[in-house]
């Protein structure tokens, strides 16, 4: 039995050894058996776990940044093997304050390995943030004291939380990630008119669920890596007894679209994909509209326990995921952009889905040709050597650039450049509920390439830099979904609609 395959059977060792923590207030809400766990561990229980976890040499907890509302963003660090633990693991949970499952897994994975330190294996370099928003967890809201959604804010980067979490991602530039959420199995969508015309509840069937990341600019190679980890992730938990699935998004079959979740780079998942990690979401599945949502929260946390085992894998897939990792960091960027993709089914490929009857407690297999799994390229332009970002959006630009950590140069005297500009033909608000097409979608026309003189003050952001795709994705002008989804950046376009951000092609 590998160490973290021993992470399961923390509950039988820590009730013959004795709890880790003595004393404090997390004892009464903190049961030896993670399965028997009824209350998610609030923000002061994690503080206090977390201050008695503490072991030189081997976990060392920093605080990272305070939220919108003045409370500390901690990080975890478990690592025994020194030098030797090459393969570096971020796992984080709790950007969405009201999804608590993860963070009490993270929490309980300390717990085993301050326990017990040989259940971390020698080569993994592991760091844990297990609540990124602590002003959600404090209200039990999702969103943080500012009113921000965080997992809507990683191309903006404007709340404290988020810049925060990219500061520890580029000092630690992880080769595994996995973003930790829950899903509601019990939505109003899945109240059917049944055959009998009599109104059945349905619900999601499983209990944990499983993507990789999947922009067009990561390379394929970490997306490949993630789709394997995330099929063969399906015998482990059905061993373990949790109902698992491909995490996907959408209405219930056969007549809604069913699709893995946004291919944009605005959430963590695509997020540290985009830094070269081979980067998960993980949703556990909560019925919401139950007298009591956390009755089963025991059983959740045991499936992401069991799930965190399953990445973290072996010595060998450790080694694939660090080699992938590190190739994808070198790799050139590709000669085109993709600026306009979808969720399809390419020649209309009948998939089955699970959903389950609570009534009856069956389990219904729903064959339908609307589960959209193929990433569909509808426009894409060359990739520029630079941009160029006009000096009138210079303020606003460059505090987005620092907290990207992308490199750029000021001119400090006016400079002759040929560049394509660039214009906003029109901005789509509403959802499409055709194309099931999220809102805010820009519609963006090149120009000719023609040489212009910027005046100093102009910013040049070039693409020879170790986070090009990072900068492509945040200033690319001619994406569906980019800046100028977001309105204090579309004010930046002329009264013609020419944008701020020019093309060095």
């Amino acid at each position: 039995m590998s160490g973290w395959q021993a992470i399961r059977r923390v509950s039988l060792s820590l009730l013959m050894g004795g709890a880790l923590f003595a004393s404090g207030p997390a004892d009464m809400r903190f049961p030896a058996d993670h399965r028997q766990l009824k209350t998610t561990l609030s923000f002061e229980d994690m503080t206090a776990l977390l201050k008695s976890a503490e072991k030189p040499g081997l976990i060392t907890v920093s605080e990272e940044g305070r939220s919108a509302g003045g409370r500390p963003i901690f990080l975890v660090r478990l690592n025994r093997g020194g030098a030797k633990a090459r393969c570096r693991v971020f796992f984080y949970a709790q950007q969405h304050g009201n999804e608590v499952s993860g963070k009490d897994a993270l929490l309980y994975m300390v717990r085993s390995i301050a326990e017990h330190p040989e259940r971390l294996p020698e080569d993994v370099d592991l760091y844990l943030m297990p609540m990124v928003n602590p002003d959600g967890a404090v209200a039990n809201q999702r969103r943080n004291d500012a009113k921000a959604d965080l997992n809507r804010d990683h191309l903006l980067q404007s709340q404290p939380e988020i810049q925060a979490f990219y500061r520890v991602a580029r000092r630690v530039l992880p080769h595994l990630a996995a973003d930790c959420h829950e899903f509601t199995r019990d939505g109003e969508d899945y109240v059917r008119i049944g055959e009998d015309h009599v109104r059945r509840a349905w619900e999601r069937w499983p209990i944990i669920t499983l993507d990789a990341c999947n922009h067009p600019l990561i390379p394929a190679s970490l997306k490949i890596e993630g789709l394997r980890v995330v099929e063969t992730a399906a015998p482990v938990l059905a061993k373990a007894g949790h109902p698992y699935a491909r995490y996907t998004v959408g209405g219930p079959a056969p007549e809604e679209e069913i699709r893995p979740s946004t291919p944009e780079v605005d959430d963590g998942r695509n997020g540290l994909g985009s830094h070269g990690a081979v980067s998960f979401i993980i949703e556990a599945g909560v019925r919401r509209s139950a007298k009591d949502p956390q009755a089963d929260l025991g059983i959740r946390v045991d499936a992401y326990l069991t799930l965190f085992q399953h990445l973290l894998g072996t010595p060998e897939s450790r080694a694939r995921i660090f080699e992938l990792s590190e190739k994808a960091r070198r790799e050139p960027l590709p000669p085109f952009i993709a600026t306009n993709t979808f969720w399809g089914n390419v020649d209309g490929k009948v998939g089955l889905v699970k959903m389950s009857d609570p009534a009856s407690g069956q389990v219904l297999e729903i064959p339908t040709a609307n589960l959209m799994l193929d990433l569909v390229v509808k426009s894409s332009v060359p990739t520029p050597k630079a941009y160029v970002i006009e000096a009138r959006a210079a303020k606003i630009f460059r505090p987005l650039l620092e907290h990207h950590g992308l490199v750029f140069r000021e001119l400090a005297a006016a400079e002759r450049l040929k560049a394509e500009r660039c214009r906003l033909v029109r901005w789509e608000a509403p959802y499409d509920e055709l194309y099931q097409r999220y809102e805010n979608r820009t519609i963006v026309a090149r120009d000719a390439a023609v040489e212009r003189e910027f005046p100093a003050g102009t910013l040049v952001v070039a693409l020879d830099q170790p986070l090009a795709r990072r900068a492509i994705q945040v200033l690319e002008p001619c994406l569906l979904y980019g800046l100028y989804s977001y309105a204090e950046f579309r004010a930046l376009a002329l009264p013609d609609g020419a944008l701020p951000v020019q093309r060095l092609p």
